[in-house]
């Protein structure tokens, strides 16, 4: 939200992009109205009424998720909930950890066993930014990408780095699927996971060198092995939804430090170890949530 709010202007813009045109003049004559008569506080209750949810990632989905739930049971004569839950939110450090939960997203629908490649599920980022997408070249998913593979070397959304960024985002997504990196084909079978998975284990027990392939990040030094990377990405990872930060530990600490008030007293301390099907990111990754059970 910028400083002082928005204008009367900017807020019909906005209002505009969403509501029909009746809804909008309505709310444009009660603004005029306001204003003429000097009428303050009720203009700012006008704006209230809308802007509550401005840069409110929880108020904006949930208002989508109502919104949609609305419309499907119109449309299909049904009633009750659409959705399994409610929507969560992760504070997401760059670097490994947003790469990582960038694939882990986009491998969402192979791990379901909807596609074998996450290429081709077009209502993905991944999806979009290498199929283009229905209205022009998936130039917003490749700019996301862009930001969650190459944030930690301080680029933003720059769309002209994509390549750069397919070439890493598709071998981590490779690894997981046991594939050569760029390969989109494949099905990805239970001896093969197997044997990733065996592979995987016997390297954290064996590799006490330095790896030549692990996937550096350099901002604050945090090494994520390959094949640790791939095993996490193969199953579901309840962290990935329920951590609430997910990070080094120095960034979770920080986080925790800046959100002080939101936990308990008794509490020292933020980062917490991650366990079970996320343990292969344990040391490397760190969560604000102490994940005991069906983690």
């Amino acid at each position: 939200m910028p400083e002082g709010g928005v204008s009367d202007e900017e807020l019909l813009k906005r209002l505009r992009a969403i509501y029909s045109n009746g809804v909008v003049n309505t709310v444009e004559k009660e603004l005029a109205e306001a204003r003429a008569s000097g009428l303050t506080n009720y203009a700012d209750q006008i704006h209230k009424r809308y802007t509550y949810r401005m840069c409110d990632l929880s108020q904006f989905m949930k208002t989508v998720l109502q919104r949609m739930t609305r419309w499907y049971n119109l449309c299909h004569q049904r009633k009750g909930t659409l959705w399994e839950e409610r929507f969560k939110s992760v504070i997401v450090e760059s670097g490994v950890a947003a790469r990582t939960m960038a694939a882990y997203i986009d491998l969402n629908p192979v791990r379901a066993g909807m596609v074998s490649d996450p290429v081709h599920y077009r209502w993905s980022s991944y999806g979009e930014a290498v199929g283009g997408g229905t209205k022009g070249n998936g130039k917003k998913a490749r700019e996301g990408l862009v930001r969650a593979c190459l944030s930690h070397q301080g680029a933003g959304f720059e769309v002209e780095k994509w390549k750069e960024a397919a070439k890493i985002y598709r071998k981590m997504m490779g690894l997981a699927l046991e594939r050569k990196s760029g390969s989109a084909s494949g099905d990805v079978d239970s001896a093969k996971r197997k044997r990733l998975h065996v592979v995987t284990k016997k390297s954290l027990q064996s590799n006490k060198k330095p790896d030549p392939h692990a996937v550096r990040q350099d901002s604050h030094d945090t090494v994520l092995p390959e094949l640790r990377q791939a095993e996490i990405l193969l199953y579901r990872i309840r962290y990935f939804t329920d951590g609430a930060i997910i990070g080094s530990k120095a960034f979770v600490n920080e986080a925790f430090a800046n959100a002080r008030e939101r936990f308990s007293a008794k509490r020292k301390d933020g980062a917490r170890r991650m366990r079970g099907k996320a343990a292969a990111a344990a040391e490397t990754l760190w969560s604000a949530r102490d994940l005991r059970l069906r983690v």
